[in-house]
């Protein structure tokens, strides 16, 4: 099996680096599981901090019953933020730098401790938590036509590209993160829009199955990191020339253009 994921990891390495994406895993490998999928993306991860790239955070993806649905699954997922992936609020993104990309408003967690499962909770993410950040997560799959099940996503880095990050750094206290409302609009024309709730509930719920969930990799959630708790509402396509922004109520706001 070491040898399979290794060379999944080379498939997907190369299809990010040429922008040509390839045919579904789960097509390919008809035994690959979900553990099988996570070693892919921490081989990935691996090749690129050899390369000198650093951890910035992480994503929990699919706790959101629209995405859930869109991508036929029910249960989350997870992948890494790195430093190249970090775009600036109100900054330009080139299209022809991704394959087929999406985006998606999401309330990020900066912590101020770590947090290390299995038995971490919802209190304990809040009280770990430094501020939280508007932010938008560029959505791109390696796999040809967003074809996904549960496994391509999961060994392609929970299908991220970049993620921009706000200005405004909102402190928890006297935040209701279960109602804070989000609009998502793109060319000023308003798209979609969420609350808090839609992430398991709360956000810190999505945080708290994270953290758990990496205890059985060896992995923890660091003091510093950023940590994208999942999309408030369906991905929506966009392309060269869209503007797009999200409004989180008192936690602000955050946009990022398309050329």
């Amino acid at each position: 099996m070491n040898n399979v994921i290794e060379r999944i990891a080379d498939t997907l390495l190369e299809a990010e680096r040429s922008r040509q994406a390839v045919a579904p895993l789960t097509g390919q490998y008809d035994d690959l599981t979900v553990t099988d999928a996570y070693n892919v993306q921490l081989e990935v991860l691996k090749r690129k901090l050899s390369e000198g790239r650093t951890v910035i955070g992480k994503k929990v993806g699919l706790t959101s019953v629209a995405m859930q649905k869109m991508l036929g699954v029910d249960e989350p997922d997870y992948g890494h933020l790195l430093d190249d992936m970090k775009v600036e609020n109100g900054a330009k993104v080139k299209v022809s730098n991704l394959l087929s990309p999406k985006i998606e408003a999401e309330i990020g967690f900066v912590l101020g401790e770590d947090l290390r499962g299995p038995n971490v909770t919802f209190l304990d993410v809040l009280m770990a938590t430094k501020y939280v950040v508007p932010t938008l997560e560029i959505i791109d799959s390696r796999i040809a036509d967003w074809k996904i099940g549960l496994v391509d996503t999961v060994a392609d880095n929970g299908s991220s590209a970049m993620v921009v990050v706000g200005d405004e750094m909102a402190e928890i206290d006297g935040i209701d993160l279960r109602s804070v409302g989000m609009i998502l609009s793109k060319n000023g024309e308003m798209i979609a829009t969420g609350s808090g709730a839609a992430a398991l509930g709360h956000p810190a719920h999505a945080i708290a199955w994270l953290a758990n969930k990496l205890h059985e990799f060896g992995i923890s959630l660091k003091a510093g990191e950023l940590i994208l708790p999942g999309a408030l509402s369906a991905a929506i396509v966009v392309q060269e020339g869209d503007t797009v922004t999200a409004q989180f109520g008192q936690v602000g706001s955050v946009s990022v253009t398309f050329e």
